[in-house]
C-alpha cells in the first residue's frame, strides 16, 4: 500500500496548494475515493478533464482501501484531492471557483446498515445532497449528476423497471434517501435552472468493489473456507452491472447534461438482465474452483426481491451499450481480488 502523501503547505489565499492549482472547466466529483468514484476519476482524467475529488475517508470500511483506490488518479497533475464532508458548507464554499460540473457519488451506502441507523443516512444523504445543490446554485454550476439507486423501485411488480414507474414505496431508509435526492435535484432544476441528471445504478460490481457487497464478501468467504450466508431461498434476482459499463453510462450522462440548459432527467444504468442469488454464488465458486458451503438464513428486511433495468432511455439518449457478460465480469473481478492484501478485505 502506497504511503499517503504529506500535506502541502497552504498558499496565502487560504486554499491548499492542491486547490490553488485547479484550472477552469473543472468537475467536482464527490465520493472520489470509493469504488465507482475512483474508477470514474481515472476515466475523466484520461480524457483530459480537470477533477476536484472530495471524500471524507470515513470508516464504513477501512480507509486504507480508499487511499489505495486513488493511486492512479494521484499520478495526474489535473487531479486535486480535498478531504472533507459534503455537509460542510464552509468547506464547499472554499472550493475552487472554476467548477462547472458536479458529479455527486458520495453517500452513506448500504440497505441493511441504513435500517440500523436511519438518522445518520438521512443526515448524510439528504442534507449532503441539499448542501451540494446549494453550492451549485451559489456558484452557478450549470450541470449536476446525481448517483441514485435501483433501490428506489422497491418491490416494483412491473419488470423491467422503467424510469417513469412510480417509486413512492421504498422499503429501506437508504432507498428513501435516494428518492429524496432525486426530488431535491428536480426542485433545483425547477427553481434554479440547473441541469440535473439522476442515474439509477443497478448492483455495480468489478475491481475495487466495496468489501461489504455480496460478490466481494462471498469471494473472501470462499477463499477462507467459510460458509456463505444466503438470505432466503436464493431466488432473489439482481441486475449486476460491471463497472466499465457503468462508466460508459456516466460518460454519456455527462455529455447529455453538458449539452443542455436546464431540465431534469432520470436514467437507469443496468445490464437489463437478472442473475439469481444462487446462480451468482455458483458462478463465483466455479471461477474460483471452489465448492461453496452455504449457511441459510431468513430473508432480510429491506432487501428487494429483484432489480431489473429497462435501459431503453439510456440507449436512446446516452448511447449506453453495456457489453460485459456476468461471468466475464466475475473473472475480471477475481483477477483484481487475488492481489488484495488479506487484512484489507473485511468492513469494520
Amino acid at each position: 500500500m502506497n504511503a499517503v502523501p504529506r500535506s502541502l503547505p497552504a498558499p496565502r489565499d487560504g486554499r491548499t496548494k492542491e486547490q490553488s492549482m485547479v484550472k477552469s472547466g473543472t468537475i467536482l466529483l464527490t465520493g472520489v475515493a470509493g469504488f465507482i468514484g475512483s474508477h470514474l476519476a481515472e476515466r475523466l482524467l484520461e480524457q483530459g478533464e480537470e477533477v476536484v475529488g472530495l471524500d471524507l475517508f470515513d470508516d464504513f470500511y477501512d480507509p486504507r482501501i480508499k487511499e489505495g483506490n486513488l493511486t492512479r488518479a494521484r499520478e495526474h497533475d489535473r487531479f486535486t484531492l480535498v478531504r472533507g464532508d459534503i455537509r460542510d458548507r464552509g468547506l464547499l464554499a472554499g472550493l475552487p471557483g472554476s467548477i462547472d460540473t458536479v458529479i455527486h457519488l458520495a453517500a452513506r451506502a448500504g440497505v441493511r446498515p441504513s435500517i440500523e441507523d436511519p438518522v445518520l443516512y438521512a443526515d448524510v444523504n439528504i442534507q449532503g445532497t441539499a448542501a451540494l445543490l446549494e453550492f451549485a446554485r451559489r456558484r452557478e454550476v450549470p450541470t449536476f449528476l446525481f448517483a441514485s439507486s435501483s433501490s428506489v423501485y422497491g418491490n416494483n411488480e412491473r419488470v423491467p423497471f422503467h424510469e417513469d414507474d412510480r417509486v413512492d414505496h421504498p422499503i429501506s431508509p437508504y432507498a428513501a434517501t435516494k428518492k429524496a435526492g432525486e426530488l431535491l435535484c428536480h426542485t433545483a432544476t425547477h427553481l434554479d435552472g440547473i441541469t440535473c441528471v439522476a442515474l439509477r445504478f443497478f448492483t455495480v460490481y468489478g475491481p475495487r468493489q466495496r468489501p461489504d457487497l455480496a460478490i466481494h464478501k462471498f469471494a473472501r468467504l470462499l477463499a477462507s473456507g467459510e460458509k456463505i450466508p444466503m438470505y432466503g431461498d436464493g431466488s432473489t434476482e439482481r441486475d449486476y452491472t460491471y463497472i466499465d459499463d457503468i462508466l460508459q453510462g456516466v460518460e454519456g450522462a455527462l455529455r447529455y447534461g453538458r449539452g443542455r440548459t436546464g431540465g431534469f432527467q432520470i436514467f437507469n444504468l443496468g445490464e437489463s438482465r437478472t442473475i439469481r442469488l444462487s446462480e451468482m454464488i455458483q458462478v463465483l465458486a466455479e471461477e474460483m474452483e471452489l465448492t461453496p458451503r452455504i449457511r441459510r438464513l431468513p430473508a432480510q428486511p429491506g432487501d428487494v426481491l429483484r432489480t431489473y433495468a429497462d435501459i431503453t432511455r439510456a440507449r436512446e439518449l446516452l448511447g449506453y451499450r453495456p457489453v460485459v457478460g456476468f461471468r466475464e465480469g466475475i473473472r475480471s473481478f477475481l483477477q483484481w481480488f487475488e492481489h488484495q492484501p488479506g487484512n484489507l478485505g473485511a468492513p469494520r
